[in-house]
């Protein structure tokens, strides 16, 4: 089994743990496009599906499905929280239409952009994606 990534900053003696997902990596920046498409009114599940696998690939997906619980003030992790979930709410803002990120911009933390998005769009593909599969099935 490999040893854990874990490098020391040189200059200041910090350790960053690439396999932790309060890692962010120095290329990342809040302002990044990470899918195909942003956001409409019409292609939540493609694009849901793109951003999913994008956080997954940066082991964010904890951030947008509650697995990753916001620490409190006082522990040693909360300000590596707070970094992480303002850089998932740059990204999500970014992929997404105009009119939408207006509507979800005060959300205080990624998780709830996200459940809000997919209770507004998610289900409008739903019939659609039954339909299909009775379609495939038949």
């Amino acid at each position: 089994m490999p040893d854990k990534t874990v490098h020391t900053n040189k200059k200041d003696g910090a350790t960053f743990d690439h396999d932790s997902p309060y890692y962010i990596h120095p290329s990342d920046y809040p302002r990044q496009m990470h899918v195909n498409e942003t956001l409409t009114d019409g292609n939540y599940a493609d694009w849901s599906q793109e951003m999913t696998n994008f956080l997954f690939a940066k082991n964010k997906v904890g951030f947008i499905d509650g697995t990753i619980k916001k620490p409190n003030p006082s522990a040693a992790e909360y300000m590596g929280w707070m970094r992480c979930d303002a850089m998932i709410k740059g990204w999500l803002n970014t992929a997404m239409e105009k009119e939408i990120r207006n509507s979800v911009k005060y959300a205080s933390m990624a998780e709830e952009m996200w459940k809000d998005l997919k209770e507004r769009f998610g289900k409008q593909s739903a019939p659609w994606a039954y339909e299909l599969k009775q379609m495939l099935l038949a």
